[in-house]
């Protein structure tokens, strides 16, 4: 996940106990029932994007639903709005999984389709690493203030969201160039990293940018590979 999901999701437990005064058994029911969701979500969502073949509007529809439960961990004061959030979270988590993998499938020949899924996976990781590093160096920073640390997290979740929706609709042409795919692979990385794996996934959208603006100079012959 992103590291801004990593970020609230490392903090979450300790909010729940310190500030809303929630017990252990509560977090785990509450931790419990939402990963459950979020697996039971995936088994429909793979099979409903092959039936509807709307991939990306079902990614940006998880990453969108998401995007708006961060404003309800900044301002929940009791534990059914954080059961609430949490929920509708991996719900979303649920849906855009499938899809997204698909999507890559789809639009990655089968030449380099290990390494866009590689790509994908180690940028995963990375923010699950980093996400909780950055947490406790917000929590040093700005005094065991999670409120505060949410609502920073939410400002910058929603401005790439919306950056990421006009990105995407000005992938609908394709121009290729000639640039190779490892420059695009580390730009992807590179960018990610610098936008802290923001919603809507960035690792998602600048390997589309990849594919779709700097395929190497063998894509008019029909061919595919790594310089």
């Amino acid at each position: 996940m992103d590291i801004s999901s990593e970020i609230i999701h490392s903090l979450l437990p300790l909010f729940m106990v310190t500030t809303l005064g929630t017990s252990v058994l509560m977090v785990g029911l509450v931790e419990g029932l939402a990963e459950s969701l979020a697996l039971i979500t995936k088994i429909f969502s793979g099979a409903l994007s092959d039936f509807l073949g709307k991939r990306k509007k079902l990614a940006v529809l998880g990453y969108a639903l998401g995007a708006l439960t961060k404003p309800l961990f900044a301002i929940a004061e009791t534990i059914n709005l954080i059961l609430l959030a949490r929920l509708l979270d991996r719900v979303g988590k649920g849906i855009r999984g499938a899809p997204r993998d698909a999507l890559i499938a789809d639009i990655t020949p089968p030449s380099i389709r290990g390494a866009a899924f590689g790509l994908r996976q180690s940028l995963d990781t990375v923010g699950g690493i980093l996400g909780p590093l950055l947490a406790v160096g917000l929590m040093l920073l700005w005094s065991n203030n999670f409120r505060a640390i949410f609502r920073w997290r939410l400002f910058q979740d929603w401005l790439l969201w919306h950056y990421s929706l006009l990105a995407l609709k000005s992938l609908i042409t394709p121009t290729h160039t000639n640039v190779t795919i490892r420059f695009a692979a580390k730009t992807c990385a590179a960018l990610t990293l610098h936008t802290g794996g923001w919603s809507l996934s960035a690792r998602y959208l600048l390997w589309r940018v990849s594919v779709k603006h700097f395929w190497c100079c063998g894509h008019n012959k029909g061919e595919f590979r790594l310089l």
